[in-house]
């Protein structure tokens, strides 16, 4: 099986010690994204849900870039450093508008707080474009 590690310029990485993603077979392995704006390099401004509509666009560019999409993702893991309703349902929004059809399975774990204000961070697996998925 071809394994590459992957990299986009269209989302700023948060950390050059890892990839983006790595491609292996079929398979697109997105690591933890955060809301970091693409324009300016740095976290979004906004709070908790511009962080989270904002990875989710991220993660999105990563898949297309990869040569996958958002469609084509079979499992997600959330990682939000509250697990109150308010926050859960604001992550239970952006999930449903990006995935309206057919969601992937999903983790959600309450971890500690993120270093320089990150509040949420998303990673999934997913599909190339060349495997039909739903």
């Amino acid at each position: 099986m071809k394994v590459n590690n992957f990299n986009t310029l269209k989302v700023p990485r948060s950390n050059t010690v890892f990839p983006q993603a790595v491609i292996a077979g079929d398979f697109v392995f997105v690591s933890g994204t955060t809301g970091v704006d693409p324009a300016t390099g740095k976290l979004i401004e906004g709070g908790y849900e511009s962080q989270v509509k904002q990875a989710f666009i991220n993660i999105s560019t990563i898949l297309e870039e990869a040569g996958s999409s958002i469609t084509n993702v079979i499992k997600t893991t959330v990682f939000m450093v509250s697990g109150e309703d308010p926050t859960f349902n604001i992550i239970n929004k952006y999930y449903s508008e990006f995935f309206p059809d057919s969601p992937p399975a999903r983790s959600a774990p309450q971890v500690m707080p993120f270093p320089g204000g990150i509040l949420f961070s998303i990673e999934c697996i997913a599909v190339l474009n060349n495997i039909k998925v739903r």
